[in-house]
């Protein structure tokens, strides 16, 4: 094998319709949404050299237009559907990252997260500097510090000024290698639509799975976490009780965030940064 071009691999899904969860930003507009989260994403990878697939789902053509305007044609590559289901779009997505030979490290990434300008490089090395590390997510999930599924001894590691979490679960945007995700596709892979993200990841990190206690108890006080661990042996028993068990960390404070009000990662003002990436935004369309 050559010698590889790039530093990092993208399939980006991106998607015309808002999602349930209201934004902090443009609430009725999903393009400038999109826009400001795909130059805040641009932003944040910095110097990194980046070969990035974007999946339209349906999209109008000015969101093309937006993404040729930001990102150097010869490191693009549009897919395009015409409305397919958010599994079917992972699926894509694995194919592309899993197939692809221009980079080793990958990452998966869903249209509606917020990036701090600067800050990607550290995820990629701190997944580089530890082969350990099988998967990141940029987002510190505010239910991390929480709740009950993830209120559990974990380690941690100090690194670029952050603080990272070994996690059990994480949402489908997540950065990790070509071997790894070829290693773990058929858990990634959503079979049905019915598979919660929540069960893959347990699959994976083998966390929780084991916990019967815990078990019972949500099956009355949480039902969606019980369900998860449910299905993941329904699904995935041959990866939990014989597959490796797999690494997730999430960096604190956070390098990105879910643009949804109350999902925001914790210890971050995110409406500055929202603000002042919008502003600048604001003053390249007017010069």
């Amino acid at each position: 094998m050559g010698e590889l071009k790039y530093d990092l691999a993208v399939a980006y899904r991106v998607h015309p319709k808002s999602s349930r969860s209201a934004p902090p930003a443009f609430k009725n507009d999903k393009f400038k949404l999109v826009e400001l989260c795909f130059k805040s994403f641009k932003t944040s990878l910095d110097s990194l050299k980046v070969k990035l697939w974007i999946l339209v789902d349906n999209c109008p053509v000015e969101y093309e237009n937006m993404f040729r305007q930001v990102w150097k044609s010869d490191d693009l590559t549009f897919v395009r559907f015409q409305g397919i289901t958010g599994a079917a779009a992972l699926k894509e997505q694995i194919r592309i990252l899993t197939e692809q030979s221009d980079a080793e490290v990958v990452y998966c990434a869903e249209d509606d997260y917020f990036y701090l300008a600067g800050q990607f490089q550290m995820a990629v090395d701190f997944l580089n500097q530890n082969p350990a590390i099988d998967f990141i997510s940029p987002y510190d999930h505010p239910d991390i510090h929480t709740t009950d599924l993830h209120n559990e001894k974990s380690p941690s590691k100090q690194f670029g000024g952050k603080v990272w979490n070994s996690c059990c679960s994480t949402t489908h945007t997540f950065l990790t290698t070509r071997s790894t995700l070829r290693e773990c596709q058929d858990v990634l892979r959503v079979t049905k639509a019915s598979i919660p993200d929540l069960a893959q990841w347990l699959a994976l990190t083998k966390r929780r799975v084991f916990d019967i206690k815990n078990l019972l108890k949500w099956c009355v006080t949480h039902q969606y976490w019980a369900a998860s661990i449910m299905i993941a042996w329904n699904y995935y028993w041959t990866q939990i009780l014989f597959g490796r068990q797999r690494t997730l960390w999430i960096p604190h404070p956070s390098i990105a965030t879910h643009m949804a009000v109350g999902m925001e990662a914790p210890g971050v003002d995110w409406q500055k940064f929202i603000g002042e990436q919008t502003g600048a935004s604001q003053e390249k369309r007017v010069s």
